[in-house]
């Protein structure tokens, strides 16, 4: 990298950007960092996690996006690249670098000189990873266990045989699934052929999942997953307005509903009386019935196809509810 660079990423204005946007929504670093020359915007998606940098490059606009990448140290740049080949919502997305890898053939002596080795180029890793010659995850090497084995032992004697890994392809929600009954910090992650190709971190997974969490709620109503306090109003206006013009859709047929029984309420007024009382108990029936949908989506209750059944359930209790009542 070149001085000028060097310079660049030094800089206070890099140094203040970068605090700003840690402790933004993607969306809203993004907004902070357009009006940025891209060589900025390098500097500081340089000094925060490639993490959070793929999230702020994701908004940027496609064309202006691939320039930044393409000036991004050739590591990082890669690791972008190839994280954003995969889905949204997917492991893949989330996923570093491999670190920690050990032949079949070592001893513990000759793995532990490896492992002194990579620390020493500030390679940081949990867990140690064997693979074989075509880089199939053959186990993993908690550290407490090499550093209670003897010197002379293989590693292979020592290691977790047919670990648990992600493929990158799997989604956060079905991620999570496995995640809450394992609670590791870091999980591998390989292709369909069993290759070591990335690690996941476990905190990530949670971190993800509860802002997907958090986010139905709004969903619901029309505001974007990602609109935070910090949001600019005009952003806000163009994410929650159209779902306002939806609403008022549906406010017009329920009025145009209500109207075609007017000759009958002006007729016996006391009716009127009820409309309140009718709103009030379909609202409520209504927020039941999203909370339920809305719990069995969290927790990956429902299968492809589940749509019929639910509605169909719903009705029923819609009915008797509404006998009821």
């Amino acid at each position: 990298m070149s001085q000028n660079n060097s310079e660049i990423q030094d800089s206070q204005q890099v140094r203040q950007l970068a605090a700003s946007v840690v402790r933004r929504a993607p969306m809203d670093a993004t907004n902070v960092l357009l009006n940025e020359p891209d060589t900025i915007v390098s500097a500081v998606l340089h000094k925060i996690e490639p993490r959070l940098a793929r999230k702020i490059l994701r908004h940027f606009p496609t064309e202006r996006a691939e320039l930044i990448k393409h000036s991004l140290p050739e590591q990082m740049g890669e690791l972008l690249e190839r994280n954003l080949s995969y889905p949204e919502d997917t492991v893949g997305r989330l996923m570093a670098n491999t670190a920690g890898i050990l032949g079949e053939t070592l001893s513990v002596q000759q793995a532990i000189t490896v492992i002194r080795n990579m620390v020493k180029e500030n390679v940081a890793f949990t867990y140690a990873y064997v693979v074989d010659k075509e880089q199939r995850l053959q186990g993993v090497v908690v550290m407490r266990d090499l550093l209670l084995a003897e010197p002379d032992e293989f590693i292979t004697d020592i290691m977790i045989n047919n670990p648990f890994w992600f493929s990158p392809q799997t989604s956060v929600k079905e991620a999570m699934l496995e995640v809450v009954h394992r609670h590791y910090p870091v999980y591998p992650v390989c292709d369909e052929n069993g290759r070591f190709i990335g690690r996941v971190q476990g905190y990530e997974l949670f971190e993800e999942h509860t802002i997907d969490v958090s986010a139905q709620p709004g969903l619901m109503v029309g505001v974007d997953d990602e609109e935070h306090f910090g949001t600019p109003v005009q952003q806000c206006f163009r994410n929650r307005h159209p779902w306002l013009q939806l609403n008022l859709l549906t406010a017009f047929i329920a009025a145009f509903v209500v109207g075609m029984f007017e000759n009958t309420i002006a007729s016996i007024v006391v009716l009127a009386a009820f409309l309140p009382v009718l709103a009030g108990q379909s609202g409520n029936t209504g927020c039941q019935a999203l909370a339920v949908t809305l719990r069995g989506m969290t927790l990956g209750e429902f299968k492809q196809g589940f749509e019929n059944k639910l509605i169909m359930k719903e009705l029923k209790l819609g009915f008797l509810n509404g006998a009821l009542v």
